[in-house]
């Protein structure tokens, strides 16, 4: 897994557009729904083949989901999509009272998230809409980790009824997962067996994570690592059987440590089996404007700082 160059660098929104492209193909309910940003979370193929079923909504999000509420309401399956620090932070009361309240049948795609945005600085890092959604009652989240993965949780989300909630991302990462492999909502997998800590990672880490597992096997360490693309439902049956086995944890997240992934497993590891966790994300702090390179570093989100958190995590047992 070191070796990043054998794998294709796709964005993450591109396997949204061609998922919700497919999706569409076998349901004639589906509508896509977008604020003035139709190019950007990768929706021009879906207009192209499905004009009738397009809405522009303009810069309007709270707006949009509204429309997509009575669209749900009238037995439609509305994929409303914006830059997640619009989709998820300036329409949350919208998404709260008219979707999560009434259980409609909404998707809602968050592209551009995290810091890996770079260069659009702080101001359009959302970094807390993890959070956000996982608080909210009947909303699924999702946060996979590669085109492939982000094609097939879009078609599930499309077969789920009720509210769903999928982040993805705008630089090209390794796509490295299986092709076409079918996606279960709720379910972990683990990507790499270990015997010495278990690292959880989620969206942009999981790949950072396999790599750190391969610097951490070269020094005599067997971690390891499970992809948590669902984050809520968690599946708090595959943390307890790794966690059991490893005595150890990490979580590894492009997100706020507070409300993000890690936080959800901390909760289920401290009601189960209580035991060592490290955890890397964003500490309580805006982001910055740079490369998503620079910045994964800056904050410590890198294969680098996962290696050091597991010898932490391991001297802690």
């Amino acid at each position: 897994m070191e070796n990043i160059e054998k794998y294709a660098m796709k964005d993450t929104r591109s396997g949204f557009g061609a998922g919700l492209v497919e999706a569409a193909e076998k349901n004639d309910n589906i509508f896509a729904l977008t604020a003035d940003v139709t190019g950007s979370v990768k929706m021009g193929d879906f207009k192209a083949a499905h004009p009738e079923r397009f809405i522009q909504c303009g810069i309007a999000e709270a707006n949009m989901i509204g429309i997509s509420a009575g669209l749900a309401l009238s037995g439609k399956v509305p994929f409303a999509s914006a830059f997640a620090g619009f989709i998820s932070g300036r329409v949350y009361d919208q998404i709260r009272m008219t979707v999560a309240y009434s259980n409609l049948n909404v998707k809602i795609g968050a592209s551009h998230a995290g810091i890996t945005v770079g260069e659009d600085g702080a101001t359009h890092q959302m970094m807390e809409d993890l959070g956000l959604m996982k608080m909210l009652p009947n909303m699924v989240v999702i946060n996979p980790c590669d085109y492939n993965q982000t094609k097939m949780a879009t078609i599930a989300a499309a077969e789920h009824v009720g509210p769903v909630y999928i982040r993805f991302g705008r630089p090209a990462v390794p796509n490295f997962t299986e092709e076409n492999k079918p996606f279960v909502i709720g379910k972990a997998e683990v990507m790499q067996e270990g015997s010495d800590v278990t690292i959880f990672a989620t969206g942009h880490l999981v790949f950072p994570a396999l790599q750190a597992a391969d610097m951490l096997r070269e020094q005599g360490i067997n971690a390891e690592v499970i992809n948590i693309a669902t984050i809520k439902p968690l599946d708090e049956e595959a943390i307890l059987n790794s966690v059991r086995k490893t005595g150890c944890a990490v979580t590894a997240e492009e997100h706020f440590l507070n409300g993000g992934m890690g936080d959800s497993v901390c909760q289920c590891l401290s009601r189960n089996f209580p035991a060592p966790v490290e955890m890397i994300g964003v500490n309580d702090h805006f982001g910055e404007s740079g490369t998503p390179e620079e910045l994964m570093a800056h904050f410590g989100l890198d294969k680098e700082h996962i290696v050091e958190a597991c010898k932490k995590a391991i001297s802690r047992k």
